[in-house]
C-alpha cells in the first residue's frame, strides 16, 4: 500500500530552484527526492522577516537566542547522508526555526523534532502548521534524553553538536537504522554518520570538519 506524506504542495519559488541548483546539485548532492523538498520548502519562511533576503544564501543564519538555520548545503548534505526513505520515522534533534523538518517532511513518514528552547519549539511548531507540515511533531525539552515514547526511530539526526555521541539516542535508533550528528568540542567538531547493524553494534565514520552551535543539556 502506498503512504501517503501529509506536507503541503507547495509551489517552487525561483530562488530555491537557483540554491539548490548552484549550490547543492552543484556540490555534488545528488538524492533526487532531497534535492525536491529542497526545492519546494520556502526557505524564506524559516528565517527572521529582517533577513529574508539572505534566505537563500549559502550561510548560515541567526535566527534569535543564539541559535542558527545551517547553511543550505549542510542541510541538504544531512539529509542525504540520512539515506531518507518514505516509511522513515525519524527523530530530530534541534529544531531551530523548523526548516530542516520540513525539508525532512518531505522524504520521510513522520518527524518528531525536540527544541531545548521553549520559545523557539513554539514558533517552529506554529510556523510548520500555518505552512501545512502535518507530520512533524515538535516537543521542547533536552534532545540528550531524545523521545522514549516514540522510539525506536529508523533515523536520528542531529543539528547541534555534542563533544561526544549521546548513549540515550544509540539507544532509541533502531537496529539497522542510522545517525547524522556533529560531535567533538568546539573548534574541533566533525559531522558524523553511525551506523546501527541488525544486531545492534554500532560503527561511525566521520564526513568532513563542521562547526555548529554546541548541544546544550537542559538545566
Amino acid at each position: 500500500m502506498a503512504l501517503l506524506i501529509a506536507c503541503p504542495a507547495v509551489g517552487q519559488d525561483a530562488r530555491a530552484v537557483r540554491m539548490v541548483r548552484e549550490q547543492i546539485e552543484a556540490r555534488g548532492i545528488g538524492n533526487a527526492s532531497v534535492l525536491q523538498a529542497m526545492r519546494a520548502v520556502p526557505r524564506h519562511e524559516f528565517v527572521p522577516p529582517t533577513l529574508t533576503g539572505q534566505a537563500y544564501e549559502d550561510y548560515p543564519l541567526p535566527i534569535g537566542l543564539g541559535q542558527t538555520i545551517s547553511q543550505p548545503y549542510i542541510v541538504g548534505l544531512m539529509t542525504e547522508l540520512l539515506s531518507p526513505r518514505k516509511e522513515d520515522r525519524v527523530l530530530e534533534i534541534g529544531t531551530g526555526s523548523g526548516y530542516q523538518a520540513a525539508v525532512l517532511s518531505r522524504v520521510v513518514r513522520q518527524v518528531y523534532t525536540i527544541e531545548l528552547l521553549e520559545e523557539l519549539a513554539t514558533s517552529a511548531r506554529q510556523r510548520l502548521r500555518r505552512l501545512g507540515y502535518a507530520n512533524v511533531e515538535v516537543r521542547a525539552g533536552d534532545g540528550y534524553a531524545g523521545w522514549p515514547e516514540q522510539a525506536p526511530f529508523d533515523k536520528i539526526i542531529v543539528t547541534a553538536a555534542p563533544e561526544s555521541i549521546p548513549q540515550a539516542l544509540l539507544d532509541q535508533l533502531k537496529p539497522g537504522g542510522l545517525m547524522v550528528i556533529p560531535a567533538g568540542p568546539s573548534g574541533d567538531q566533525d559531522l558524523k554518520v553511525v551506523e546501527k547493524d541488525k544486531k545492534g553494534a554500532t560503527k561511525t565514520r566521520s564526513v568532513l570538519p563542521v562547526r555548529f552551535v554546541p548541544m546544550v543539556k537542559k538545566k
